[in-house]
């Protein structure tokens, strides 16, 4: 097998976003395979069970969870592209339930199973109101999003230009 050179990172990402993200070039600059890998799980959950609104809405829920700079604002702004409603996204990056009843239903059933470590059952899943399906689609996602925003945490990323108006953290100070 051979290794994943940087360029082909950067040519994956720009074909995935329409442009090259700071994140995704911190990433390629440091570790290309990484790049790749991230890129490839996006590309599978594309064919998950979540539209993409409820998929941007658990990615909020993850990236607020782990305070992310970077990732709220991205995923602020894709929401908001998505008809998420501003006030949804906001409660959701504060941590607060949305309004709407399958974005609570979401971000809810997301901070349980990134507070409990993934133990939940399928009694509590039904009460969250999620399925087992989308239960694992939620985990894959967090699995996806803990590679960004701990990459966030670690380089310092900047803000792209076209996520700016959505950010709302400060960058985090890692002693």
């Amino acid at each position: 097998m051979s290794k994943t050179t940087k360029e082909e990172a950067l040519v994956k990402a720009q074909a995935a976003f329409g442009f090259v993200p700071n994140l995704m070039a911190g990433i390629a600059d440091t570790n290309p395979a990484v790049a790749a890998a991230y890129l490839g799980a996006s590309a599978a959950l594309e064919g998950g069970v979540l539209s993409p609104a409820e998929k941007q809405i658990v990615m909020l829920a993850v990236s607020s969870f782990n305070d992310c700079h970077y990732c709220t604002a991205a995923h602020r702004t894709a929401g908001k592209a998505l008809g998420v409603s501003q006030a949804d996204l906001e409660a959701i990056d504060d941590r607060k339930l949305p309004s709407d009843p399958r974005s609570r239903a979401l971000a809810e059933a997301t901070w349980t199973m990134l507070s409990e470590r993934g133990c939940v059952n399928d009694a509590r899943l039904a009460r969250l109101g999620v399925s087992s399906t989308e239960a694992f689609e939620i985990i894959a996602i967090i699995g996806l999003k803990t590679i960004s925003n701990y990459v966030n945490h670690i380089q310092g990323t900047e803000i792209d230009a076209p996520l700016r108006a959505q950010a709302k953290r400060a960058l985090r100070k890692v002693a």
